[in-house]
């Protein structure tokens, strides 16, 4: 009757033990590190950049406790924050000889002390959040006029194409303000231009104006087309601002919109405000220039690599080593990339980055690639104001259909990050920062602190009065709920979920809702004793009776979790997350693990005289 077959008592014990494994990671603590990333798309971090550090460090006397290299870092990780700080000075010079134009990224980060056999199987602690780790907060302010000139900026660049492939003759497009100004000789041309203009782009709305001098057209963004300009901004911004803190390894940074035109970043366990700040600056754009092939002789090119290129051309060095000569006219930018995709060529199988162009941009490179063929083209990645060519190939044919692939001597990993670069690399809109905040490790550590001791002290303060109220049966309760709590920590662990303040506040909450289950099972049975009933068959049907009332009333406080995680944000979620996680783990260790302790302690007697379970030995 109350017999668990084995294996039912060797899974409950496998849970326990896989729990406690992956719960251990928690309490090794974090310890200060140094991470050099890539500051350029088109530089990699390998195990030569290790092999430099390690040495560099040795060299100095420095010592660390250990390195290790992943796809997008090193790490370096170091005794106590003195020497982390005189590492990081020391690194930055050896890896960024030139300050001026750094090729990596050097902060100050925090890593897991936990050893690597645990990180081996997957056994990680959890990421924690601002308030208990550490870190910055920004508050981004998102210039909602200045992506709505940009947009503009495009669209007079499209009228004045559209209007010369039309032989519509004007007198000149400029932007003034919020609108934009044409100009015409007469009536005729303008009604023309009007017609097209209302055909082709319908989120502008036209104005006629007459200055005495010419007749205008007046083009503004209609407010549909403002708000979704606007919104759009906000959107890439955001995108942006998360490929860009992807760089600095940050676990679960929190990016989320703050009102129609903010944006609040939040970088756990960055300790090195300006170098968050470098990273949120970032920028990638693409150019598509012609190369000057006329004026490439060895005279020019000798001048041009003293600093002097001829007029109208810049000096540029292809990954090959081969000097360029390319003109500064822009043909084609990357505002007019509608996706970016790493794949490979087809012909030679080498790595490559597959662009995909929108309506105008297609026709320009049409346009171009048509008339340039047999001549080079230069494809040029622009990030932090330098600018470095991809590649320069030869026009063999005229391209279309808004498809272009670049490559070049790249790696799958440099083709991916490209793509990246490309796909969500510029700012929409440009940002400044309103709002910075910086909570320090040692406040992060008093709020683990204080919210470990209110865990602690409620579990304490439960296990004392289920011992004194139901005697042997509180503690078996107590202990269920030992494995409750082990069970909930093991699963954030897990899935790597990120834990707060108000997550604490679940834990503690958990407890309690927990303990209640128990508290249920045990007045059940006190009943079924009371009833007459054996101290076999009290057990056996309490927990059968109590599983119904257990299952409702966790089932509803479930729904409720869900709730908050479906419509909360920040604390609420993270709240949310830990209550949804302590209600399923509470329904596991109240019925199945105490019933499981209850079996071996009783269920091996054929007969039972009496149970311990609170005020008297009930017979």
């Amino acid at each position: 009757m109350n017999r668990f077959p084995v294996w039912k008592y060797a899974l409950i014990a496998l849970c326990v033990v896989v729990a406690f494994v992956y719960t251990v990671p928690n309490f090794f603590g974090e310890s200060p590190a140094v991470q050099v990333s890539s500051g350029k798309a088109t530089i990699k971090v390998d195990a030569a950049l290790l092999e430099k550090i390690e040495a560099a460090l040795k060299s100095a006397g420095v010592a660390y406790t250990g390195a290790l290299l992943d796809p997008n870092s090193v790490r370096v990780r170091f005794a106590d924050p003195d020497t982390q700080l005189k590492a990081k000075d020391l690194i930055d010079k050896t890896v960024n000889p030139d300050p001026a134009s750094p090729a990596y990224i050097v902060a100050l980060n925090l890593l897991s002390s936990s050893p690597g056999w645990l990180t081996a199987i997957g056994a990680l602690p959890m990421y924690l959040g601002l308030d208990l780790r550490g870190g910055v907060h920004f508050l981004l302010q998102v210039d909602m006029e200045g992506a709505v000139t940009k947009r503009l900026e495009s669209l007079a660049g499209d009228l004045r194409t559209q209007l010369r492939e039309k032989r519509i003759r004007h007198g000149g497009i400029g932007r003034e303000g919020q609108t934009l100004r044409m100009r015409f000789r007469d009536a005729e041309e303008r009604d023309r231009a009007r017609a097209h203009i209302l055909a082709s782009f319908p989120d502008l709305a036209l104005v006629e104006r007459d200055d005495g001098q010419a007749v205008q057209l007046v083009a503004s963004l209609k407010p549909q087309a403002l708000k979704r300009t606007q919104e759009y901004a906000l959107k890439q911004n955001i995108t942006t601002l998360h490929n860009r803190i992807n760089e600095l390894g940050v676990a679960e940074p929190v990016i989320q919109q703050q009102g129609a035109d903010r944006v609040v970043v939040q970088l756990p366990g960055v300790q090195d405000t300006a170098k968050a700040k470098d990273i949120l600056g970032r920028t990638a754009s693409l150019e598509v220039r012609m190369v000057d092939e006329e004026k490439m002789t060895a005279e020019n090119l000798a001048t041009a690599k003293a600093g002097n290129p001829p007029f109208g051309t810049e000096y540029y060095v292809e990954r090959s080593g081969a000097p360029l000569l390319v003109r500064k006219q822009v043909v084609l930018t990357g505002d007019r990339l509608t996706d970016a995709q790493p794949g490979f060529d087809s012909q030679t199988n080498e790595p490559a980055v597959h662009l995909t162009l929108d309506g105008v941009g297609a026709r320009i490179f049409r346009d171009v690639t048509r008339e340039n063929v047999g001549k080079r083209m230069a494809i040029l990645l622009i990030e932090k104001g330098s600018a470095e060519v991809i590649t320069a190939p030869v026009i063999r044919s005229e391209i279309g259909g808004g498809r272009v692939q670049i490559s070049g001597r790249m790696t799958t990993t440099e083709a991916n990050d490209v793509a990246l670069l490309l796909r969500a690399g510029s700012l929409a809109a440009p940002m400044e920062i309103v709002e910075e905040r910086t909570v320090g490790p040692s406040l992060g550590r008093e709020n683990i602190e204080k919210g470990f001791n209110a865990t602690r002290w409620g579990f304490v303060a439960i296990v004392i009065f289920m011992s004194l109220y139901y005697l042997l049966f509180g503690v078996i309760s107590s202990a269920s709920l030992a494995v409750n709590l082990l069970l909930l920590i093991a699963l954030l662990s897990l899935l790597q979920a990120t834990l707060t303040l108000p997550g604490i506040a679940a834990i503690a909450l958990t407890l309690g809702m927990a303990i209640d289950a128990n508290v249920l099972i045990n007045e059940r049975i006190r009943e079924e004793l009371r009833s007459g009933a054996t101290p076999q068959a009290a057990i056996a049907t309490g927990y059968e009776r109590a599983w119904g009332t257990i299952f409702d009333s966790n089932i509803t406080t479930l729904i409720a979790g869900i709730a908050l995680l479906a419509f909360g944000q920040g604390p609420v979620r993270g709240f949310a997350v830990v209550h949804c996680l302590g209600i399923l783990t509470s329904m596991f260790s109240a019925v199945t693990v105490s019933r499981g302790i209850v079996n071996v302690v009783y269920g091996h007697r054929r007969r039972v005289a009496k149970l311990s379970i609170g005020n008297t030995a009930w017979k």
